[in-house]
């Protein structure tokens, strides 16, 4: 009976046990803190450090830019009033004019101030790449003409000013008129009309300006009883730069008024040269050159103030009217294998030199270096005809440097077994000489590995100018019938 508990027992039993649970488990959390408690604390402390560095790192900063605004408010305030007094020092210097007013002094003097300084900034250009200098050279003087202020001067004292004056342009007229005499007496040349053109120098874009007017009484070229005339403009001996006129059809009197524009300083045109070129344009057939103009000189020829106008004589050289038959060559220069190809590709209506009115034609190229013979080649013979088809290269070793100094005289000659060879006629090619010779070589110049075609007609003469020595032209006119 002893060992069987009571209800109430069992019970009380049941509550005890979780209270102790209980008391265990609080005081293990209090335990727990109280060793983790160092750690909160010095992350705490750490966290607060941070914010103080944080806060003042912003109250400096804050200050710093305070003061400065205040410096600059104390700078704006002294430049305002060293301002003030300079404008106060200018009216009342102003006040000291007799018969003027003060306010309007005042403005007036502040107003072109202003303008002045508008000026100043309109006036200063950007940097533009070099290429493009010249353009805004020549736009410059552009920029600030709203603002400039013209004056407007009575022209009834300076009307009779230019009286008893020199007038050096027409001095360079009378020397240009005696250059090309000179010129044109050395050689016999034929009068093939006249031709007006206008030179200046622009020294913003460095430029020569040459304007092609007009030229005056051409001769006839055409069947119709007109010519179809162009000019062509070289500024020579540079051979980078040429130009060309438009076409005006069926005029012997054409206007053109065309203007070209050779890129060359001003020191340089004592050594340079013009020369026009007027040629007959046909369409199925070579261009008939009608003759030539070549200004020295130009130096003492061009203005730097005003444009100059000259009227000088187209010259042609004077050939006999025989007609020996024309030469189709071909022209290719490789500049960086220094290699000339001359390519004779056919002849047509040659002059028959045989009993049978044919001829056993072959060509003779000479190879020139300013006017010295330096090498010779010729093709095979062709025998017993007057339309003979070569279709040979003759190929010269020209090194590029001296491509400039080069010439070739070519010439047709009969082959005959038991006499003496016969010349048949001649032509020339090269810089140095005038007429389709000086356009071919330049056109091959201006076109590197490529074949360049052209008729020539054959000559008795060949007139040009050789360069001699000292790089200075002479005229000179070569015989192609003195030797074989």
């Amino acid at each position: 009976m002893g060992v069987v508990k009571t209800a109430s027992e069992s019970i009380l039993e049941e509550t005890v046990v979780p209270s102790e649970e209980a008391n265990y488990s609080q005081q293990g959390y209090a335990e727990e803190w109280s060793e983790n408690f160092p750690y909160q604390l010095l992350i705490a402390g750490g966290v607060a450090l941070v914010g103080l560095v944080l806060l003042a790192a912003v109250s400096f900063q804050c200050s710093s830019t305070w003061r400065w605004l205040m410096s600059m408010t104390r700078h704006e305030n002294i430049e305002n009033t060293e301002t003030d007094q300079l404008q106060q020092n200018a009216i009342r210097i102003s006040h000291s004019l007799p018969d003027l007013q003060s306010e309007p002094i005042t403005h007036e003097y502040v107003q072109e101030q202003k303008e002045n300084k508008k000026v100043l900034r309109q006036t200063t250009l950007p940097i533009v790449p070099m290429r493009h200098q010249s353009f805004q050279r020549q736009l410059s003087h552009r920029l600030d003409l709203p603002n400039i202020k013209f004056s407007i001067c009575s022209l009834e004292n300076r009307s009779d000013s230019s009286l008893g004056l020199i007038k050096p342009e027409l001095y360079k007229k009378e020397l240009v008129r005696q250059e090309s005499a000179e010129s044109s007496s050395t050689t016999e040349m034929e009068y093939a009309g006249k031709l007006h053109f206008a030179l200046r120098y622009d020294k913003e874009i460095e430029g020569l300006v040459v304007k092609v007017l007009e030229a005056r009484e051409l001769p006839i070229k055409d069947v119709t009883g007109s010519s179809d005339p162009y000019v062509k403009v070289y500024l020579l001996p540079d051979r980078k730069k040429k130009f060309q006129t438009k076409v005006h059809r069926k005029n012997l009197n054409p206007i053109f008024n065309e203007t070209f524009i050779f890129s060359v300083s001003y020191e340089e045109l004592r050594e340079r040269y013009l020369q026009f070129s007027v040629y007959d344009f046909d369409r199925f057939s070579r261009h008939d050159l009608i003759g030539q103009v070549v200004l020295k000189g130009l130096l003492e020829c061009t203005d730097l103030e005003q444009e100059i106008e000259y009227t000088m004589d187209i010259l042609c050289a004077l050939q006999e009217k025989v007609d020996l038959g024309e030469l189709m060559l071909s022209l290719c220069y490789l500049p960086t294998a220094g290699r000339l190809t001359l390519t004779v590709v056919k002849a047509r209506n040659l002059k028959g030199m045989d009993i049978t009115g044919k001829s056993d034609p072959y060509v003779k190229v000479y190879l020139l270096c300013q006017g010295k013979r330096i090498k010779k080649k010729k093709t095979t013979v062709k025998k017993n005809t007057l339309y003979p088809i070569y279709n040979e290269a003759l190929v010269f070793d020209v090194p590029s440097d001296n491509i400039e100094d080069v010439s070739l005289i070519v010439k047709v000659i009969d082959y005959d077994r038991i006499g003496s060879n016969e010349l048949m006629g001649c032509t020339a090619i090269g810089s140095s000489f005038i007429g389709i010779g000086r356009d071919h070589w330049l056109e091959m110049l201006d076109n590197p590995r490529k074949p360049v075609a052209q008729w020539y007609p054959l000559m008795e003469t060949v007139s040009g100018h050789i360069p001699a020595v000292d790089s200075e032209p002479l005229p000179v006119s070569l015989s192609c019938l003195n030797g074989r």
